[in-house]
């Protein structure tokens, strides 16, 4: 992927849940290696490769916008958060929409430990020459999907109709298997989840 063609791909970062079996900490607000993880967050976006970010808030996105540094990212409040994950994946793809963005790479709030190297292994997969807003890639760990996920433009119309609940754009992705490049990253990074007070062991 040329300099240009990453310019065209926005990071697009879901940062809305109400962290509910954390007892209603939102996991944006969770502290990471000195700073929220929702820095750390789009931190890791930009550090990969995605000079343009936009963020989805929900849950208590007010005191996210206080305490957060989101300079520079595009902020986009999802007033159907509590619906789950498709709420906030439509909610950021109908933002990009209104942009010039070619492809939306994908990743969440509560994994830190997917860093750079695996946004950045993401977006090389994207073979110059191939058309970006077709391209469909995931990071893969031992050979299972993972994020980050990066959708071409010409996907986001049936993602977003897919997209329900806390499945996001799974339905979609298990519907195109055969187009979906998949990036190994297990190397490189670790996808576990921050969702239950046993799992802040993970957190610095």
């Amino acid at each position: 992927m040329t300099t240009r063609e990453r310019c065209a791909v926005a990071g697009l970062l879901l940062a809305a849940g109400g962290g509910r079996r954390l007892g209603g900490r939102p996991k944006a607000l969770l502290e990471h290696r000195g700073r929220l993880l929702v820095e750390h967050a789009v931190r890791v976006l930009r550090e990969g490769g995605c000079t343009r970010v936009h963020v989805v808030l929900g849950a208590r996105a007010a005191e996210v916008r206080a305490r957060a540094d989101l300079a520079g990212c595009v902020v986009v409040d999802n007033p159907d958060w509590a619906d789950g994950m498709g709420s906030s994946l439509r909610a950021g793809l109908a933002s990009l929409a209104r942009t010039d963005a070619r492809a939306a790479l994908v990743s969440l709030v509560d994994q830190p430990g997917i860093g750079p190297e695996a946004v950045s292994r993401v977006l090389a997969a994207c073979p110059s020459g191939e058309p970006l807003q077709e391209s469909l890639a995931s990071a893969a760990y031992g050979g299972v999907r993972g994020h980050p996920v990066l959708f071409g433009a010409a996907h986001w119309a049936g993602v977003a109709a897919t997209a329900t609940g806390d499945q996001g754009a799974r339905a979609y992705l298990k519907e195109h298997l055969d187009k979906v490049r998949l990036v190994e990253c297990g190397d490189v990074a670790r996808p576990y989840d921050i969702d239950t007070e046993a799992d802040l062991t993970h957190l610095e």
